[in-house]
């Protein structure tokens, strides 16, 4: 593997991220500039290096490049996300092209944020700190060290768990935090903005039709209980009645 990596410097902890872009310049500048933040940096410059490395690595999240030279950033995204994990695993897609059609595509192959080049690489530091953060409710101010309950759906906020009729859901990270956002909330609604502003602190932009994206795909995966979450017409959603 061509790849290199950078140890993290505070030895204690254990995230780690995984950098897999071919512009060999700025792969280094994102490695050193995750590196500084306290990550564990480690990268690929193709598709098939990426993926193995996810697989050896087991990172809390991948900073992936759409254009690759060996297979897409989209057929990465689809596959990470295809491969079963025991973590939570935060994909973010950097890419030159930032018109809508090809954000909605990376989000429906399962990335969790979208940033278009030329970009802030501080900025897309704090994205994946926000990003590990939804996997870490624990540090969250609005979380709660109680389970919430609605119906058969009990989500526990410490232990990043979801389950259905004592069945184990499998979220993103996005979508944990956006069902943790309305459970510990339960009946305030929130519009798109709100919600954006509370699973990305701030460190991204305001396309409220990714909120949407993400709500279908916890609807989704929420199966029959998908309206735990429930539209508020002109405004945005909140948890839905139990009754």
């Amino acid at each position: 593997m061509t790849g290199e990596s950078a140890e993290r410097v505070d030895p204690s902890a254990t995230e780690r991220v995984v950098v897999i872009e071919d512009e060999e310049d700025l792969r280094g500048l994102v490695a050193f500039t995750l590196r500084a933040d306290g990550w564990s940096t480690h990268t690929a410059a193709t598709g098939a290096e990426g993926i193995a490395l996810v697989a050896s690595v087991q990172p809390a999240v991948v900073v992936l490049d759409l254009m690759l030279p060996d297979v897409s950033g989209i057929d990465v995204c689809r596959r990470l996300r295809a491969t079963p994990s025991d973590a939570p695993l935060g994909i973010i897609i950097v890419t030159a092209r930032g018109d809508e059609y090809d954000r909605l595509l990376g989000f429906e192959s399962g990335a969790d944020d979208y940033v278009v080049k030329p970009f802030s690489v501080r900025e897309l530091a704090l994205r994946v700190r926000a990003l590990w953060r939804s996997t870490c409710p624990r540090g969250q101010a609005w979380a709660s060290g109680s389970a919430f309950h609605w119906r058969g759906l009990i989500l526990d906020p410490i232990r990043h768990r979801v389950r259905a009729d004592g069945v184990d859901l499998v979220l993103r990270p996005l979508e944990f935090k956006i069902l943790l956002l309305l459970m510990s909330n339960g009946g305030r609604a929130f519009t798109r903005a709100e919600v954006g502003v509370a699973i990305w602190e701030g460190a991204r932009d305001g396309n409220l039709r990714t909120i949407d994206t993400h709500v279908s795909r916890l609807r989704e995966a929420l199966g029959p209980y998908a309206a735990a979450v429930e539209t508020v017409p002109g405004v945005g959603y909140r948890l839905g009645h139990e009754s």
